[in-house]
């Protein structure tokens, strides 16, 4: 056996100092240990978000992903001119929630530029995110190493995905969710008001999650009966806060939209968008054959699918077994009641899936009621269960230290600790991080400073992936684009699939006038093509939006038939601007094609 009481200057006495610091109970701001854990609490985000916003000021045509949907119309609150009469922009602006609208307009009217605003937004809303997570947490238990634990375990998991990052209305759910849940748990009423009417603002599904988990606070269960919960409080937030609700959420049921209704289940299960496609998802996956993925683990539709999760968030499966075994982990005796919320709000979350799946299309996704919620849940859970644990390891070490450890026991110790930094700081490592945040880059910045120099109302045609990027980075429009392939609203979705089917039919027409017509039709100004490959077999059987509208094998046909593509012929004379991979030509020379 090994004595290590000779060493007790170092390790243990260090072991007793790390226990009594995550056994420390205290609320006060005042406390030195609570300051400790906060500062630290937020020198971790400043971590992820200054490596993400380094990520994302690489470029000047570096762009989040989901941002080139939207944040690009927003450009037009910097400069009204942009984007005149775009089907896309009007369509995307129609959808913003109102409060998330006001908001970048607000950024923008200070001076500052949309597109840079959601570069930085993310470390904004993740500093705030977490200072509530950490005080949720204390409701819970508090010891101020738990809000540290909690709040690790939340930017590990915000910071692997795009949710946060991308800056659009979704990234707003995790401050005004734990904001929620600790004005609830306070029974702060005035804030909390405040907090349900931003809720619709911003993110209005989750404005119906509040209102059922107000609905459920207001009944007890004892003794296997349900009661009526005697805390006014409870009954007091359920009735203003569903007068609040109504308040915000009315109007967006009240105004139409210029786009058509919201596409019905019947229409859906007759698009092909709406399957996956050729062994691909297609463009608005959301049916499957197999009901374990359609019910479980699809991006819309799957009750499981919670996105990527770090190893840490996954202890909170484990939170309600060891919140049982109080001899053996002792915080859990400390636990305050204030954890029934958890389950609450789980719930409440399966009751609006389920729900949502009985109205499809009506309440939007399904998963937009349990993707943040359970995610939430589980890192609240997971915080906790991680220190019950790291707690009952502590005690022990610290008996088997002073009692003698063994070689096994060391060995085993060791390992214990090995395992812990790799998890803690494997998630840190940017090249686990960055990837999933999903910034994309543009590849073509001659295209884009080109556009930049055209008149506010050029229009572009193209079937490129580059279509994606030329609003945003280009500030120019775009016929169509794979982006903005939307097929919810039926008279946007028939506008733009006929968009996409007169393009098709026309780049790949061998009858000049076609091509002509078409320009005349729609007004275009320029033709974006990917180069020779455009008018190649292997590239035209890729491109998810032919694909889509069932006419590769006509264009095929074609090629086997040693047709010759109008558009390819007039690369050499029309071409304005040339780069590695891609060509744009010139509508008008188009059109004075075969004028004598």
């Amino acid at each position: 056996m090994f004595n290590l009481k000779s060493l007790k200057p170092f390790s243990h006495r260090l072991i007793k100092r790390l226990h009594r610091f995550l056994t420390t109970q205290t609320t006060s701001l005042s406390h030195p240990t609570l300051r400790f854990c906060l500062v630290l609490s937020l020198l971790i985000v400043l971590g992820y978000g200054l490596l993400s916003m380094q990520q994302a000021f690489t470029s000047e045509y570096v762009i989040q992903d989901d941002a080139r949907q939207h944040v690009f119309w927003m450009q037009r609150f910097i400069d009204p001119e942009l984007f005149p009469q775009d089907l896309i922009a009007n369509y995307l602006q129609s959808l913003a929630p109102w409060g998330y609208t006001k908001f970048y307009e607000f950024l923008a009217f200070l001076g500052i530029n949309p597109l840079i605003a959601s570069k930085v937004l993310p470390l904004i809303l993740g500093l705030i995110t977490t200072g509530y997570c950490f005080a949720v947490s204390l409701q819970f238990l508090p010891i101020p190493a738990v809000g540290l634990i909690t709040s690790l375990i939340l930017n590990q998991t915000l910071w692997i995905e795009d949710d946060l990052v991308s800056a659009t209305p979704r990234a707003f759910v995790y401050p005004i969710f734990f904001a929620f849940l600790y004005y609830l748990l306070r029974n702060s009423l005035f804030p909390l008001l405040i907090i349900i009417a931003l809720s619709g603002l911003f993110y209005p599904q989750i404005t119906l999650l509040f209102l059922g988990i107000l609905t459920l606070r207001l009944f007890n269960l004892q003794n296997y009966q349900i009661k009526l919960s005697s805390l006014k409080f409870n009954r007091l937030a359920w009735l203003f806060g569903g007068v609040v609700a109504v308040l915000i959420l009315l109007p967006y049921k009240l105004t139409t939209t210029e786009f058509g209704e919201m596409i019905t289940i019947a229409q859906a299960k007759l698009k092909p968008e709406f399957y996956p496609l050729d062994g691909l998802f297609g463009r608005a996956f959301f049916f499957h054959d197999n009901p374990f993925i359609y019910w479980l683990v699809a991006p819309q539709t799957g009750l499981l699918f919670l996105g990527i999760l770090p190893p840490l968030a996954l202890f909170g499966l484990g939170f309600p077994f060891l919140a049982k075994q109080t001899e053996r982990f002792s915080l859990a005796q400390k636990i305050h009641y204030n954890v029934i919320i958890l389950g609450q709000i789980i719930l409440a979350s399966l009751v609006l899936y389920f729900l949502a799946h009985a109205v499809l299309f009506q309440l939007y996704f399904p998963t937009r009621y349990t993707y943040h919620s359970l995610k939430i849940v589980l890192i609240l859970a997971s915080g906790l269960a991680v220190t019950l644990i790291l707690e009952a390891q502590l005690r022990a070490l610290i008996q088997i230290i002073e009692n003698g450890l063994t070689r096994y026991q060391l060995m085993l110790f060791s390992l214990t600790f090995c395992l812990g930094v790799v998890l803690v700081t494997v998630p840190f490592l940017p090249g686990v991080t960055l990837p999933n945040q999903l910034y994309r880059t543009g590849k073509e910045p001659l295209i884009y400073e080109f556009l930049q120099k055209q008149p506010k109302d050029t229009l572009v045609a193209t079937l490129s992936e580059e279509a994606d990027f030329i609003p945003t980075l280009a500030q120019r429009s775009t016929l169509i684009a794979q982006e903005y392939d939307y097929p919810y609203h039926t008279e946007y979705y028939t506008a733009f699939q006929q968009r996409l089917i007169d393009l098709i039919n026309a780049q790949y027409s061998s009858d000049l006038r076609q091509v002509q017509d078409f320009i005349r039709k729609y007004g275009i100004d320029f033709w974006l093509l990917d180069g020779e490959s455009t008018f190649k077999a292997d590239y035209i059987s890729t491109r998810v939006l032919i694909r889509q509208v069932e006419l590769v094998e006509p264009i095929l046909n074609s090629i086997k038939q040693e047709q010759v593509f109008v558009l390819s012929t007039l690369v050499e004379g029309c071409a304005v601007v040339r780069s590695e991979h891609r060509q744009l030509l010139d509508a008008e020379c188009i059109l004075k094609q075969g004028q004598n």
